[in-house]
């Protein structure tokens, strides 16, 4: 009992944390009443972070909410930018975090960074500064009406969509402003109105997207571009095979440890007997089928969750549910508050929906392992509801060439941004780009933010010299082990059962939210 109640104080931590924001600002200024297009107001402050406070400037910067419409009334978005130590300052860093549906405002800047360029974040329109694009219909229906992938609930989904959409229409917003190009012609207007030239670029996941469009877009103001966890065009879907390929990666790795085989020789046929074959209930919890899936796919994004998620299908292949049971409520607790939902829609659909394709059943054939759950969940509601807003351009949907300085680094077992996608779509169509792949990482916490030695030297010798250097990067083997897992977390919980088994779900919760920022 006394390392039950050491977990549950531990979890209980875990979800306060949670509640604290990644970065504390000063309050930014107020746009002058009658600032134009373009405008920006900034006033210095203190930027305080969990790594640091830094001395920064804070703005309000001015744009129109859709610039194809001459009428188009005006949105504020807040700008942060820390200037470099060294006084002879490189070119400054726009720093692009990933998404749709993330603030760009929540960075920890890196010092290694800051030694020699100004660090710059813009806000995200539609989730950052004067106009947000809050879908709360949406948040209640990704709640589910039964099986969370089911018909049922996709259809109060996308009635949900519709709904969202039709209400922020008629409040006046314009959703057509709210593409991938506006945020690309944002970043401009900030570099232009704070007197920079050439500017580099430091783009996560979706991130990364937005620095492709702004090398295609805008290729004289940008030096170098730096990108981690690649989403070329057309990758915001995730497809069912590209998800068991990866899901194959890591089924190879487990495969050469003694001691995972030894648990189960054949892990993704271990997989695919639970989904389809999920149990039903544990002790009182109800397990919803398409959460357990969700939450599954989103713990397989990096190296420290994905070995939780393994541990818990061969526990109830053997009969113990209770892993499952804790991610059902974990999603719960999690993914319906995890994006402002309206902005991740129209950035989303604008750029890679196919008005041609049934999602539905396209990501959850019947012969896969896992399916593409989230993409599902995401893109399946549209075949009962719909988020009206413009397509960008067809050349900004599909890969184009570049000739930025562009350096892209993934991980062998990214199953959100896989390396094939970088390396067969757009390296080739970049003429001064290079791929890192890093082996056995995972998404971009994998990279970003555990290889740090490394991964400073590969950033900041490629914006000084163009030419990144990787001799820190060592091979790190991936290990599968699991000391206190979801089943024995399950278990804790129900032991002191009204606070416990949601304690430690919301503590789940939490561990993949701060993995995704």
């Amino acid at each position: 009992m006394a390392r039950q109640r050491e977990l549950t104080a531990l979890l209980i931590g875990l979800i306060l944390a949670a509640s604290v924001p990644v970065a504390s600002a000063s309050p930014f200024p107020s746009a002058p009443p009658n600032a134009g297009a373009g405008s920006l107001t900034l006033e210095p402050g203190t930027l305080k972070t969990r790594s640091g406070t830094y001395g920064a400037d804070f703005g309000a910067l001015v744009v129109p909410e859709n610039r194809s419409d001459p009428r188009s009334r005006l949105i504020t978005l807040p700008v942060i930018r820390i200037p470099a130590a060294d006084g002879n300052h490189a070119e400054p860093v726009f720093l692009l975090n990933g998404g749709p549906g993330l603030s760009n405002m929540g960075w920890r800047p890196r010092d290694y960074l800051l030694a020699h360029h100004d660090l710059v974040m813009v806000g995200y329109r539609g989730v950052d500064g004067s106009s947000v694009l809050d879908c709360p219909e949406v948040k209640r229906a990704l709640k589910g009406d039964g099986d969370l992938l089911g018909e049922r609930s996709l259809r109060n989904i996308g009635a949900a969509w519709t709904r969202c959409a039709s209400r922020l229409r008629e409040d006046g917003v314009d959703l057509d402003g709210y593409t991938i190009v506006e945020v690309v012609d944002d970043l401009e207007a900030a570099r232009v109105a704070l007197g920079y030239g050439r500017v580099n670029l430091l783009g996560l996941s979706y991130g990364t997207r937005v620095a492709y469009l702004v090398a295609l877009r805008h290729p004289s103001s940008i030096l170098r571009s730096a990108m981690i966890g690649v989403n070329p065009p057309g990758h915001m879907v995730w497809e069912a095979a590209t998800v068991d390929s990866q899901l194959g990666r890591w089924a190879d790795l487990w495969a050469r440890d003694a001691k995972m085989s030894a648990r189960t020789p054949d892990l993704l046929a271990t997989m695919r007997d639970v989904v389809h074959d999920m149990p039903k209930r544990w002790f009182p919890v109800t397990i919803d089928p398409g959460k357990v899936r969700v939450m599954t796919f989103l713990l397989l994004y990096h190296r420290k969750t994905a070995p939780l998620v393994f541990d818990a299908y061969v526990a109830a292949k053997r009969g113990d549910a209770s892993g499952l049971a804790l991610m059902s409520l974990a999603y719960d607790r999690m993914v319906p508050s995890l994006l402002t939902w309206g902005e991740m829609a129209s950035k989303a659909v604008s750029a890679d929906y196919d008005s041609s394709r049934d999602y539905v059943a396209e990501l959850d054939p019947p012969q896969a392992t896992m399916g593409s759950p989230l993409g599902k969940l995401l893109w399946g509601p549209l075949r009962f509801g719909s988020w009206p807003t413009r397509r960008i351009p067809e050349e900004y949907r599909r890969p184009g060439p570049s000739d930025v300085e562009t350096l892209l680094i993934s991980g062998s077992i990214d199953c959100a941004t896989p390396a094939a996608f970088a390396e067969q779509e757009l390296l080739p169509r970049l003429s001064h780009g290079r791929h890192v792949v890093l082996s056995e990482m995972g998404h971009v916490e994998d990279t970003w933010g555990s290889r740090r030695e490394g991964v400073a030297l590969l950033l900041t010798s490629f914006y000084q010299t163009g030419i990144a250097n990787d001799s820190l990067i060592a091979p790190l083997p991936m290990d599968f082990s699991v000391k206190r897992g979801f089943p024995k977390l399950a278990k804790a919980g129900r032991a002191v059962l009204v606070v416990g088994v949601v304690v430690v779900a919301g503590g789940v919760g939490w561990l993949v939210r701060s993995l995704a920022r």
